[in-house]
């Protein structure tokens, strides 16, 4: 590897801090990664020196803020490589851009038709779903996991009929870190006729995304995921399907023109952003698409790779650890817990805590993975750019501590 990592963590002022009278180990990526000095700076810059409401002025700091906000459009686009910039749709993360699509292209379902999910989702992937299937009377159906904890595929055919309208899953399961086999399902989805959304919140700081290529209709990710801001996300949607759907929020910005008694909508992308949008948020993303393209997703990938490969050798040496879906392909994350009787996920995360390192422990807001392993939840080791292997040494020394004082 010709990555600089000791020169990439210098970017992350808070690397630099202590927790418990330790030096910060951050293994909780999959929930939010940290932000580097490029992000923090451009969020300053902008309240400082050009804060102003954006598509509304006339005046120079206005146009200086809708022109900064574009470009980040712009580089949204080129990072998923979607065909336009107007099918990129600004949103408060992930799961708003779920739910955008849940109640707007939701609206066009009718009674009987069917919506297709898998076992290993996010609530924010599952719920949404639920609620427009009794919303519309539609059926909600599942594609089921297999023992190993991956998807069982063996049933895709007979889940898939003409009835089937939207199947929804993600790339990458922020429970466990699986890859899921989406160009196959994507594939055989449309032969039914049926579009599909994938929720890229766990994939795209970590695999090169594009959404062209993949043939998605709807594709959805969060900044904070990918060391920009919280707050901000983004719903890419194929342009046709966006003109179908009527908008999801109503107020200014998306309107083409207001009467007492009806009003007509704005064109693509500003049907979907009603009202005064995350300004420095956009701005702060279009930074981290900066940095992480300074780097290279592809060699973001191969590196974060080498530290999932060598977290997994370390963590078979240890007996007492069982591996969820251990020969599954990984991106971001691993998850496991102690086979020790009385334990729980979060007592081993409480003694990694005292060493400085943090880790995720629970249920990862996907309870029916859990359910499905009969367990109330795991511990998840998760990855970014600025991890090194000595930390995953510290980390498995940790991980010894804690079975000692456990067993």
């Amino acid at each position: 590897m010709s990555l600089d990592i000791q020169q990439i963590r210098k970017k992350f002022p808070i690397l630099d801090r202590e927790v418990n009278g330790q030096p910060l180990i951050y293994f909780d990526n999959g929930a939010t990664t940290q932000k580097p000095k490029e992000v923090l700076d451009v969020l300053n810059h902008y309240y400082e020196y050009y804060n102003a409401n954006v598509h509304r002025g006339i005046h120079t700091l206005s146009q200086e803020a809708t022109d900064k906000m574009e470009e980040s459009r712009r580089k949204v686009q080129a990072f998923v490589n979607a065909k336009h910039e107007h099918e990129i749709i600004f949103t408060r993360g992930t799961t708003e851009a779920i739910n955008l699509v849940a109640s707007s292209f939701g609206e066009l379902l009718v009674e009987g038709d069917e919506i297709l999910i898998t076992q290993i989702e996010h609530h924010s992937n599952i719920v949404p779903w639920q609620l427009l299937a009794q919303r519309k009377k539609a059926v909600l159906r599942y594609i089921p996991l297999s023992a190993e904890g991956i998807l069982d595929l063996s049933q895709l055919d007979q889940l898939l009929t003409n009835k089937t309208k939207l199947v929804a899953l993600n790339q990458v399961s922020n429970a466990l870190g699986v890859v899921n086999p989406i160009k196959e399902i994507i594939t055989k989805a449309h032969q039914v006729g049926a579009k599909v959304l994938i929720d890229g919140a766990q994939s795209t700081p970590h695999i090169p995304i594009d959404v062209q290529e993949m043939d998605c209709d709807f594709f959805a990710f969060s900044g904070h995921k990918m060391y920009g801001p919280t707050g901000i996300g983004v719903l890419y949607g194929k342009e046709e399907l966006l003109n179908l759907m009527p908008p999801y929020h109503g107020g200014g910005e998306m309107i083409k023109e207001v009467n007492l008694d009806f009003s007509t909508y704005a064109c693509l992308p500003f049907k979907f952003e009603a009202g005064t949008p995350d300004v420095a948020g956009i701005i702060g993303l279009g930074a981290a698409i900066d940095f992480i393209n300074s780097i290279g997703i592809n060699e973001i990938h191969d590196y974060e790779m080498s530290l999932i490969d060598y977290t997994m050798q370390r963590l078979k040496t240890l007996p007492e650890v069982e591996i969820y879906a251990a020969n599954a392909p990984h991106s971001g994350a691993i998850s496991f817990n102690l086979k020790l009787d009385g334990v729980h996920a979060s007592d081993v995360g409480m003694i990694l805590d005292k060493k400085g390192i943090a880790v995720r422990t629970g249920h990862h807001c996907a309870q029916p993975i859990m359910k499905f392993f009969c367990i109330p939840g795991t511990v998840r080791i998760s990855f970014a750019i600025y991890n090194t292997k000595e930390e995953i040494d510290q980390f498995i020394e940790g991980l010894k501590t804690a079975i000692r004082m456990l067993a």
